[in-house]
């Protein structure tokens, strides 16, 4: 999704105590990075404006989060929203880091030491073409990165309007290795989370009638 440049996000994300500006230099030790570090650590891949991040992170306040995405006046948007979430229900901000990457990339930040519990895909780009599908966040290629960082029996849950992008995702997710715990081709009518906390998209997506795809796949 394109959005417009903010000349205000990259200073306050710098200024925030829940900002890691050099995401390479804490490899290996995220979860030194948080004041409970004992706890599990979950991230979201494309957090975008960080509606999903501000929700879930808010009910979970016992799991560790880090939310990733490559876009400032993205990452900037999420600092506000989870910012006015946690002041809203008045709780201090603990549980979550945010960061700017490439998640192409991923493996030059995170790995097994960081021992990531659950994996987060919402809505991510479908790359339809072609050409292109190698950059899906969901293709093996990213898969068998994500395998370098993720505990045994750990979980990715993914999230799209997309019927092809879901199908494939779905083959993909079972050649690297992962099994299909639950899977819905409309998930507002069959649940296969104990909560779901929508997304900007899957709010928009659903209002225009596209039903919504999921599935939980765990790492064998």
């Amino acid at each position: 999704m394109r959005i417009r440049y903010k000349k205000w996000a990259r200073p306050e994300l710098e200024a925030s105590k829940f900002y890691i500006d050099e995401p390479d230099k804490v490899k290996g030790k995220w979860k030194k990075q948080f004041e409970h570090a004992e706890q599990p650590l979950h991230i979201e891949l494309g957090c975008g404006k960080g509606q999903f991040m501000a929700q879930v992170a808010l009910a979970n306040q016992n799991i560790n989060y880090v939310a990733i995405d490559l876009v400032d006046a993205m990452l900037g948007l999420a600092k506000r929203n989870i910012e006015q979430a946690y002041e809203k229900a008045n709780v201090e901000i603990k549980n979550i880091l945010l960061t700017r990457f490439d998640i192409e990339r991923i493996l030059l930040i995170l790995d097994r030491q960081d021992e990531v519990e659950r994996i987060y895909i919402n809505f991510c780009n479908p790359w339809p073409r072609g050409k292109h599908r190698k950059k899906r966040l969901t293709h093996s290629i990213q898969l068998e990165k994500y395998k370098q960082f993720l505990k045994n029996n750990g979980e990715i849950h993914l999230k799209t309007d997309d019927d092809e992008l879901f199908a494939s995702s779905l083959i993909y997710l079972e050649e690297s290795g992962f099994e299909i715990l639950k899977k819905t081709y409309d998930l507002h009518h069959e649940p296969i989370f104990e909560k779901n906390f929508e997304t900007e998209h899957e709010k928009m997506f659903s209002a225009q009638g596209i039903n919504i795809k999921a599935c939980v796949a765990k790492l064998k």
